[in-house]
């Protein structure tokens, strides 16, 4: 039995997306001796474990040519794990209401708080150079004390929250896939850890414009009301607030975002239709 109908809030997507737009456009600039600039590059990234990204370059026969010098430097990232983050739990009831109203209905849309999950990253950068991984290297840490929030929109219609990211760790070490005479590879792994959310579907709940309430001092079920009270929205029709009933407009012609107040009236007889 499913939990729900079909929805898809494309977090997970959002979260990938995010995280990727950080380290994009990173450079590398290479001097000589003379403080020269040689070569500018930007440094390509892309979603895969660095494993595929070395078998890549592996497969290419001309790897060692001048043309192919700009396979390295290079980074990549993956998500490698979730985790659910109690210290963060909201309670479940909680409602988090949408700018979004229905048209046909009035009622606003609103979603349940969302599950607090932790989001394991891993960005890899690949040099054939070790001051080529240093400068990216140091172009990043300093962002991050150890955090780095970025204010997102996650859901539409739901004001945007901010997600930390943690750079928990950065461990280094040089790949030779044979020999030392073979073509060498640093690789530095920076570890991080995203504060991320999860919501469920988009419900819907219609609002309550008029309260009409009766009084009565006995129990039974026959027994004859003895006072009124009735409760609305109250405006003018010059969209100015009023407590007065018999000065405002029809409660259903408000809407939710006007200028409204609380108007009420308290009476020895029934309200008319």
């Amino acid at each position: 039995m499913a939990l729900a109908n079909y929805f898809y809030n494309q977090t997970t997507r959002k979260y990938v997306a995010l995280f990727g737009t950080y380290f994009n456009q990173l450079t590398v600039e290479r001097i000589d001796n003379n403080q020269v600039l040689q070569q500018r590059m930007i440094v390509p990234i892309s979603y895969a474990p660095y494993q595929k990204i070395l078998a890549r370059l592996d497969q290419a026969p001309d790897l060692n040519k001048t043309k192919s010098a700009i396979q390295l430097p290079r980074m990549s990232f993956e998500m490698t794990s979730m985790s659910y983050d109690a210290e963060r739990k909201i309670a479940p009831t909680t409602k988090i209401r949408k700018s979004v109203v229905d048209d046909a209905t009035g009622g606003r849309k609103f979603t349940y708080a969302g599950s607090p999950y932790n989001l394991e990253f891993s960005l890899y950068i690949m040099s054939k150079y070790q001051e080529d991984a240093t400068k990216l290297l140091e172009q990043i840490i300093p962002f991050f004390n150890p955090d780095f929030t970025s204010t997102v929109r996650l859901i539409e219609g739901v004001d945007p929250i901010d997600i930390p990211l943690i750079l928990t760790g950065v461990t280094t070490e040089d790949i030779y896939e044979a020999g030392f005479e073979e073509r060498r590879s640093i690789l530095y792994t920076l570890n991080f850890t995203m504060k991320g959310w999860f919501f469920g579907p988009e419900r819907e709940k219609k609002i309550i414009k008029f309260i009409d309430v009766r009084y009565a001092t006995d129990t039974p079920i026959d027994t004859p009301f003895e006072e009124f009270y009735t409760l609305q929205p109250g405006m003018t029709a010059n969209n100015e607030p009023t407590t007065d009933q018999e000065l405002s407009i029809d409660y259903s012609l408000i809407d939710f975002d006007d200028n409204w107040a609380y108007a009420e009236e308290i009476a020895n007889t029934a309200p008319s239709d």
